[in-house]
C-alpha cells in the first residue's frame, strides 16, 4: 500500500472514532447504487464514498444516524396480528387504525362502552388512537427499516441489515404475521365507520421510505434474500393494485388537499418500485394541474392548509409530499420543480412562503396549536437542492431538527414534527 493510501485509511479511522462511529476493519469496496424511488441512489453512493474518505461533516451526521439505528436494535419486530382485537372485518392480518381527531362525546358505560357518538376536534389528537390498533407499530416499522438500512449502507455493519430484514419480513412477508396488502380499516371511527378512505394517509405519508429501505437492502445486505425481494415485490404489487382499484383508493385519489398529494406520492412510488414506469410518470405529470394549480396560490400559500388549526404543520406536511413526489419524478424524467401554474404557482413559491417563519425572521401569522420551526427544515433543503436561491440562502438560519440534521445522508424530506392524521 502506498504511503498516501495508508495515511488516508488512518484519517478515516481517526475521524470515525472521534465521531463515535466504529469503522469497518477493512476499506469498503465501491458501494452499489441503490435503485431507490425517492432518494437519489447515486447521491447515496457519493455520500458513502465521502464517508469512507473521512469527510468530517458526514461522519458527524453518521453518528446521529447510527444513534437512531442503535435505538431500534432491541425493539420489535412488530406485527399486525398482535393487536387486542382484530379489525372490524375479523381478519387479524388486516391493518387497523383509528381516526386521530375524533373523540367520545358521552360517558363510557356497559351499554355504551365506546362513549358514542364520536365528535371531531380538528388538530386535537385523541390518545386512545395509540392503543389497541396498528398505527404506532406501523410507524415504527417504517422508521426503523429506513434508519437501519441506511445505517447498514453507510457502515457495512451486518447487525443493521439483519434487523431491518427481520422487521420487514415479520410485518409484510411471514405467513403467520404478515399484513394483508390493503387499508380497508384505516382510521375507523367507533360506532360510525369500519374504515375510511383517508386512512390511506397512514401509509402514504411514510411508506415510501420502506420502498427505499428495500432498495438499499437489495444492494447486497446480509439477511435479505432473493426470496424476500420477490415476496416484497409481490406485496407491493398487490398494494398498488388495491390503491388504484378499490373504492377507498379512488376516493382518496380524488381528495383536494394534502390527502390527494400524499396519495399521488404513494401511487407514483409504488408504480416505480414495481416496474410500472408509465403509471409513475403519468401520476407525477397529472399532479401539475390536479394538485399544484388548485392547492397552491399565486403567492405560494396553501389556502386549504392555512385554514387548519395546525396551519404550519399542514403547510410543511403537504410540501413533504410534494418534494418527495418531485423526487420520484426525477427518476421517471419529470421535473416537477420547474412547473408553473397559470397564476405562477410553483413548488418553489410554496417553500419560499415558509422561509420567514422557517428562519425565525418573522412569526408565523396563522393559527397553529403547536409551532415547531424545524418542521420546515427538510422541505427548505429540498428546494435548495432543486435550485431555489432563497432557500439556499436560508439554510444557515434553519433550526436543526431533534436528533440532528441528516439531510446529506438521506436527502429526501421527512415530516419532522409530530405525525398527524
Amino acid at each position: 500500500m502506498r504511503a498516501r493510501s495508508r495515511l488516508g485509511v488512518v484519517l478515516v479511522a481517526v475521524a470515525a472514532l472521534a465521531a463515535g462511529v466504529t469503522p469497518s476493519a477493512t476499506a469498503h469496496p465501491a458501494p452499489r447504487v441503490p435503485g431507490t424511488v425517492v432518494l437519489d441512489g447515486a447521491g447515496l453512493q457519493r455520500a458513502k464514498t465521502r464517508l469512507d474518505r473521512g469527510d468530517p461533516r458526514l461522519v458527524r451526521a453518521l453518528r446521529s444516524l447510527t444513534a437512531r439505528a442503535d435505538g431500534w436494535l432491541d425493539q420489535g419486530p412488530w406485527t399486525v396480528v398482535d393487536k387486542p382485537r382484530p379489525a372490524p372485518g375479523g381478519d387479524v392480518h388486516d391493518y387497523l387504525s383509528q381516526a386521530p381527531y375524533w373523540w367520545p362525546s358521552q360517558p363510557r358505560t356497559a351499554d355504551n362502552p365506546w362513549g358514542c357518538p364520536y365528535v371531531q376536534r380538528d388538530g386535537q389528537r385523541n390518545p386512545e388512537v395509540d392503543t389497541g390498533t396498528d398505527r404506532q407499530d406501523a410507524e415504527k416499522v417504517f422508521d426503523s427499516a429506513y434508519d437501519l438500512s441506511l445505517a447498514w449502507y453507510y457502515t457495512g455493519q451486518r447487525r443493521y441489515a439483519e434487523k431491518a430484514a427481520s422487521v420487514l419480513r415479520t410485518w409484510f412477508l411471514a405467513p403467520d404475521t404478515r399484513m394483508n396488502p390493503n387499508l380497508d380499516h384505516g382510521q375507523f371511527i367507533p360506532c360510525r365507520y369500519d374504515g375510511r378512505a383517508i386512512g390511506i394517509i397512514d401509509f402514504s405519508q411514510s411508506y415510501t421510505s420502506v420502498l427505499d429501505a428495500v432498495a438499499i437492502l437489495e444492494t447486497g445486505a446480509p439477511g435479505w434474500t432473493k426470496g424476500d425481494r420477490s415476496a416484497m415485490r409481490a406485496w407491493n404489487t398487490g398494494f398498488r393494485d388495491w390503491l388504484t382499484d378499490s373504492a377507498f383508493g379512488k376516493e382518496e385519489g380524488a381528495a383536494k388537499n394534502n390527502h390527494g398529494t400524499f396519495y399521488d406520492l404513494l401511487l407514483a412510488a409504488l408504480a416505480s418500485a414495481t416496474g410500472d414506469r408509465d403509471l409513475a410518470r403519468r401520476t407525477v405529470l397529472d399532479a401539475r394541474s390536479a394538485r399544484i394549480d388548485p392547492q397552491i396560490a399565486a403567492d405560494g400559500s396553501q389556502p386549504q392548509e392555512l385554514a387548519r388549526t395546525r396551519s404550519w404543520h399542514y403547510s410543511t406536511f403537504d410540501l413533504v409530499a410534494y418534494t418527495r413526489l418531485a423526487a420520484v419524478g426525477r427518476h421517471v424524467g419529470v421535473n416537477l420543480w420547474a412547473y408553473e401554474g397559470p397564476d405562477g404557482q410553483s413548488l418553489f413559491k410554496a417553500v419560499d412562503f415558509l422561509l420567514p417563519a422557517a428562519t425565525g425572521a418573522r412569526p408565523w401569522p396563522y393559527p397553529e396549536l403547536e409551532f415547531h420551526r424545524f418542521a420546515a427544515s427538510d422541505v427548505v433543503h429540498a428546494a435548495a437542492d432543486a435550485g431555489d436561491r432563497a432557500a439556499r440562502a436560508a439554510l444557515p438560519r434553519l433550526e436543526t431538527p431533534p436528533g440532528g440534521d441528516l439531510w446529506e445522508l438521506r436527502p429526501a424530506a421527512e415530516q419532522l414534527d409530530s405525525i398527524a392524521g
